[in-house]
């Protein structure tokens, strides 16, 4: 049953095929984004911005049954057939890149490129029967925040239907630090943290502020620690551009002793 309101989430999506595989380091991510989806209504569409799509201009899935890329290497061969049967909705794929090209975004359909594991990870933990249709758009390659918060803004329009936003990244991506961090490099984890979680959810923050904040998100502690490239942050401001507010919840885990943050907004 359709409930014409949207959900918009942004959730840190762990390393790879990993959660699908059954590593016991990633049961308490697996656990929050299984918590993340309990208490959204069934959605008509899930509309997914992945950190692992990255175009000069914007660009949206519009095939009817897009293929998996299993866009990784070195995992195990069953992490190759790994299967996520969800169909498209070309139609509504078309009416978001005429919104977003009325907003001045350079964006176009892509009939050939399928689904990432951004995508398919994160969705075969949440909604496993594979039974909800799904579009993915891509990131713009200059990584500007304030183009991607236009983005999501750009899409307001479609938060009276019921379709659930997702931006799929993770709010650390220090692949070098990730495994056994010394006790420093998780202390600057959690600086960044607290200043991200409070960024997201402080009612006293003016959206003025809460913009300035995710738009110079560099000069927070330790972004560069946590970030040394934005692609997986970004989609975050693209879900912020869509909410225009603070986050309703903020779901917190830990994977490889690292905190991560997953947001949701109503």
């Amino acid at each position: 049953m359709s409930t014409n309101q949207s959900s918009i989430i942004y959730l840190s999506h762990g390393g790879g095929p990993l959660p699908l595989l059954g590593d016991p380091a990633h049961k308490p991510l697996i656990e929050t984004l299984q918590l993340c989806a309990q208490p959204i209504p069934k959605p008509d569409t899930i509309v997914i911005f992945s950190a692992h799509w990255e175009t000069n201009s914007v660009e949206i899935t519009s095939a009817t049954e897009p293929s998996l890329i299993y866009d990784y290497f070195g995992f195990a061969e069953e992490s190759y057939s790994i299967r996520y049967p969800a169909k498209s909705n070309p139609r509504l794929a078309g009416e978001m890149a005429n919104t977003i090209s009325a907003s001045g975004i350079s964006v176009s359909l892509n009939e050939t490129r399928g689904f990432d594991h951004g995508m398919f990870v994160p969705l075969k933990i949440m909604y496993p029967q594979a039974d909800i249709p799904c579009v993915q758009i891509s990131l713009s390659r200059n990584l500007d925040p304030e183009l991607h918060i236009k983005l999501g803004q750009s899409l307001r329009a479609f938060k009276e239907r019921n379709i659930l936003f997702v931006g799929s990244g993770s709010s650390f991506h220090n692949l070098q630090h990730f495994f056994n961090p010394s006790e420093q490099e998780k202390h600057m984890n959690d600086e960044f943290h607290r200043w991200l979680n409070r960024t997201l959810s402080d009612s006293k923050l003016s959206e003025a502020a809460r913009q300035n904040s995710l738009v110079n998100w560099k000069t927070a502690p330790n972004a560069r620690f946590c970030h040394p490239r934005e692609e997986h942050l970004i989609p975050l401001h693209i879900c912020y551009g869509l909410a225009g507010g603070k986050a309703e919840q903020v779901y917190s885990c830990e994977l490889f002793k690292m905190q991560l943050s997953c947001f949701r907004w109503n």
